[in-house]
């Protein structure tokens, strides 16, 4: 089995926990699905050799279990300085800056003190995953990133965009 095929088998494991994760309201569980599925991500990365990314998504697994304990905005700008370091030792070229703003944009969200910041940072960041693995030609992974941010947007809609009545009529 090759590397590549590998690394696509894993980003669809890492697709559970994504689609799972904004389906629940509670910050916690968003947030504990997110750990599982960076974990695998990372993998995902080092087996395509795209250390930028796969430091990153390492990095964003220490980030999310912190989140889980606290939502100091000094841990913001403590995962924001650790992911321009990761990306400063791994250097690519353009994909690194790519993977790097997704990165800041996810440390603004595991930090939120409320799941509606938490799910708007994260179309920021994801639209910014998707451009980066169509780059890197990962089709799994861009399919990974299309679902995450369809279920955020059904979430967000779910939880955000319903008017009152629609929600006591379902």
């Amino acid at each position: 089995m090759t590397a590549f095929l590998l690394s696509q088998i894993i980003i669809g494991f890492a697709a559970f926990f994504d689609l799972l994760s904004f389906q629940f309201k509670e910050r916690k569980k968003i947030i504990v699905c997110f750990v599982f599925a960076v974990i695998l991500i990372a993998i995902h990365f080092a087996l395509l050799e795209q250390w930028t990314a796969a430091g990153l998504m390492a990095l964003a697994a220490v980030r999310y279990i912190t989140s889980l304990f606290t939502t100091s905005r000094q841990m913001v700008v403590l995962f924001s300085i650790s992911s321009l370091v990761v990306t400063y030792f791994t250097y690519a070229g353009f994909i690194s800056l790519i993977s790097c703003t997704a990165s800041l944009f996810q440390n603004a969200a595991a930090f939120s003190k409320e799941d509606k910041q938490l799910r708007q940072f994260m179309i920021l960041a994801t639209s910014c995953w998707i451009v980066h693995n169509i780059i890197i030609g990962s089709p799994t992974a861009v399919l990974l990133e299309l679902l995450f941010i369809t279920s955020n947007l059904v979430g967000y809609y779910r939880y955000y965009v319903k008017t009152p009545k629609e929600i006591a009529e379902a």
